[in-house]
């Protein structure tokens, strides 16, 4: 009694070693499979990686675009130009009644001198202003609201009443231009959305198809393993590895794809950004990202795997 109890205890103490074993047998078994097909396995691959890229890029481009236009939210602005008439003591005072209003953030004052000063460093034309006998530009305000994602409707509101106080010429936003901006990244983050969904898909279908020609060349293989009384988890083991393996690859593949991309990308862009006065940078991928899309590729190797290896496997047996 003793000695079978020993026994029963060293057999559990041992089902987790052979357990392990196995799974690792299938692990570097599945691995090497692909090794000894490098061709076929790197076009699978790099077809995987493509799919995968499409989306995770134009991910990357909205993340890039949303941060643009944060950056064009902190700077936007209301001009507001006073009249000829208003002066240096009127230009303040309004200055002062609209820093007292909760809903701005900040006003900056610039004088005509100022105005003048800066049109002569950024145009042509300093030659032809030294003919002027007067300084002709007015004072303005630059208004920064303190909700930079202010509404359409509350900011016409806004124009209205500014340009209704009597020193007030004229008020002008460019606000509407970071709205259709933004409008324009919510229909780019939806469409990369639904590629994203549309390019999963794919990615399930290239894998299934794969590890389904290789249970095909395997046929034979499997009958004599069932015939020997291997059970179906036996057999289904080392294909959903080798899901595994492409899922893990693919995904792989693709991050690196995208980070040559946007290498190439980011001293064009960052030249671009510096004519129009930012510092601008493209940003690359998250880390919570690159392990959001490892995962989720890897589960989409084993899902395909096991779809296709439960279908033959259903037909073996009616066979």
């Amino acid at each position: 009694m003793k000695a079978r109890k020993r026994q029963q205890g060293f057999n559990r103490r041992l089902r987790p070693a052979t357990w392990l074993a196995r799974h690792g047998q299938a692990l570097f078994s599945s691995l090497g499979r692909l090794w000894r097909r490098p061709l076929g396995s790197f076009m699978t691959l790099l077809v995987l990686g493509i799919a995968i890229a499409l989306p995770l890029g134009l991910h990357l481009l909205v993340n890039n675009l949303q941060q643009l236009a944060a950056q064009w939210d902190s700077g936007a602005s209301i001009s507001v130009f006073l009249k000829e008439s208003a002066g240096e003591k009127a230009a303040k005072t309004l200055l002062n009644a609209l820093q007292a209003q909760e809903n701005i953030r900040e006003v900056r004052h610039i004088s005509p001198q100022q105005a003048m000063e800066e049109f002569r460093q950024h145009s042509d034309f300093a030659s032809a202003l030294e003919l002027l006998d007067d300084n002709p530009l007015p004072h303005v305000l630059l208004v920064y609201p303190r909700d930079a994602k202010i509404s359409a409707q509350d900011l016409q509101d806004f124009l209205r009443e500014l340009e209704n106080r009597p020193e007030v010429e004229l008020a002008l936003a460019d606000l509407q231009w970071v709205e259709r901006f933004q409008g324009i990244t919510r229909i780019l983050q939806r469409t990369a959305l639904v590629l994203a969904l549309l390019l999963s898909l794919a990615v399930l279908l290239i894998i299934g198809n794969t590890i389904r020609l290789e249970i095909q060349g395997r046929r034979d293989e499997i009958g004599i393993i069932k015939l020997v009384g291997g059970s179906d988890a036996f057999i289904r083991r080392p294909f959903l590895y080798e899901g595994f393996w492409y899922g893990l690859f693919g995904s792989l593949i693709a991050i690196a794809l995208i980070f040559v991309s946007a290498l190439a990308l980011q001293d064009p862009v960052s030249h671009l950004a510096a004519l129009y006065q930012s510092n601008f940078r493209l940003s690359g991928l998250a880390v919570t990202t690159v392990f959001s899309v490892i995962g989720i590729s890897i589960l989409l190797g084993i899902l395909g795997a096991w779809i296709a290896v439960r279908q033959h496997l259903g037909e073996m047996e009616l066979d």
